[in-house]
């Protein structure tokens, strides 16, 4: 893919700056046309997105629907339906001492966003905060990811179609692109990927102090606790990551299992791998591959020496790797260290609900935490652990709820989005005070007559 060179950068960048001071943005009709264009142009383009994501990643119609395009779709329904509201001034209470002033909050644009997104799932997280500039209007630059050709390309001319570039453009390349980017001055930088990544694009914003979305990721913990549901807990988290073959930022990172269940799970999720993907996953059309080769060495990489009780197969040429668990880990080993990104999962056992409190707290912060188990130990665990988000008896699925706020905290990331959250992150909430001109009260005026008064208003 050619890289977008800095010049055309520095053009697309000033054009917006322009278009965005013309005050187009500011008519919430405009807005509303433009989130129905984008909808409308999804629903054009659903077919050549669904074929770009097979051939970049293996991923099938079913999967590229249910985990891209209609979260997308939501996201727009759901900004379409409440746009008004949200815009509109909100009232608030004026204290006695300021009489007879009133005042109120008004919402307004930050004005140009750059958006980059990652290849895991590189129209969801490329097009859902997109939602959330339009929908605050603000201009945006896309930055899909090299990684994902066909995708890119396929988002590239969809947006071009759609959207004049003075407003809406998609720049494409590899990291030298992404450094030419973040070297010129945004009013927000809105940047999904590794933390890594994520301090370079907080540090290039610290030089304008810009303010930054960062939606990063980490090792998310699965508890799998006594009393657990066992036969449902399998399914519902070997679903969980097998979906987009792990490379998922919330995907259950590493099993943190109660010793006296730890056998039973173990064979329950082998039984329901092979439910899902059959006794080959690498014949089953849903079990997408790995993004390239070198993700795919490091994944393989964590196998070498490991104890492996479930699957453990692979084929480079093909970048499959098989679902597969693996025991006795050392907590200290890269495969504990590092976040997976794919279907490997360690196992490591705990003896009471507080001890895996413990594992959990003592490392970076996840970007989300799943708890099996009965709902007062869930709430001891939701109370003493900090994620991004979380789930009780089930993984992924908070994501899917458009009306949740999604993000990170801490080292896996900071700010949220979706939904409402989507609108006032793209927004400056701006406090107005209006003062009639038909009395002006003294007491504030110098030389603070009747003090003794005012000190008890106030």
């Amino acid at each position: 893919m050619e890289n977008t060179t800095t010049e055309r950068i520095v053009e697309i960048v000033a054009a917006q700056k322009e278009f965005f001071r013309s005050g187009k943005t500011l008519d919430i009709e405009y807005r509303l046309s433009a989130l129905r264009a984008l909808k409308a142009a999804l629903k054009r383009w659903e077919k050549p997105l669904a074929d770009a994501l097979w051939a970049d990643l293996h991923k099938s119609y079913e999967e590229a629907y249910l985990t891209e395009l209609s979260i997308v779709l939501g996201e727009i329904d759901n900004h379409i339906s409440h746009l008004k509201s949200w815009a509109a001034p909100k009232r608030c209470a004026t204290p006695i001492k300021m009489f007879p002033s009133r005042s109120k909050v008004i919402n307004e644009p930050l004005g140009s966003s750059l958006i980059i997104a990652p290849w895991n799932y590189p129209v969801q997280l490329l097009l859902n905060p997109l939602v959330g500039a339009i929908s605050a209007g603000c201009t945006a630059i896309l930055k899909p990811s090299p990684y994902v050709e066909s995708v890119s390309k396929v988002i590239e001319e969809l947006i071009r179609e759609t959207f004049n570039e003075n407003y809406i453009a998609v720049v494409q390349g590899n990291r030298d692109v992404n450094t030419a980017l973040l070297e010129q001055r945004y009013d927000i930088i809105f940047f999904t990927g590794s933390p890594s990544l994520g301090r370079k694009v907080m540090a290039a914003a610290g030089k304008n102090l810009t303010p930054v979305v960062l939606e990063l990721g980490g090792k998310s913990p699965c508890i799998v606790d006594r009393g657990a549901a066992i036969a449902t807990v399998a399914r519902r988290i070997a679903w969980g990551k097998s979906l987009n073959t792990g490379q998922t930022c919330i995907a259950p990172d590493y099993l943190l299992v109660h010793k006296e269940v730890k056998n039973q799970l173990i064979e329950a999720l082998s039984r329901e791998f092979t439910s899902l993907l059959g006794d080959n996953p690498k014949q089953c059309k849903h079990f997408v591959r790995i993004v390239n080769d070198k993700a795919f060495d490091r994944l393989v990489g964590y196998l070498e020496g490991a104890d492996i009780v479930v699957g453990g197969e692979y084929d480079k040429g093909e970048r499959y790797i098989a679902p597969t668990i693996v025991d006795n880990v050392d907590t200290d080993s890269p495969i504990m260290q590092e976040e997976i990104f794919g279907p490997i999962f360690p196992v490591v056992t705990f003896e009471s609900t507080e001890e895996a409190v413990k594992f959990v707290t003592e490392r970076e912060k996840p970007l989300a935490l799943y708890y099996f188990g009965d709902n007062k130990s869930a709430e001891y665990v939701l109370k003493h652990t900090s994620s991004g988000g979380a789930c009780v008896n089930d993984t992924i699925m908070h994501i899917a709820n458009e009306r949740l706020p999604f993000g990170g905290v801490g080292n896996s990331g900071m700010s949220s989005y979706h939904g409402r959250e989507s609108f006032d992150v793209f927004s400056h909430r701006r406090a107005v005070v209006t003062t009639p001109t038909w009395i002006d009260v003294p007491f504030r005026y110098m030389p603070y007559k009747m003090f003794s008064l005012v000190k008890k208003l106030l």
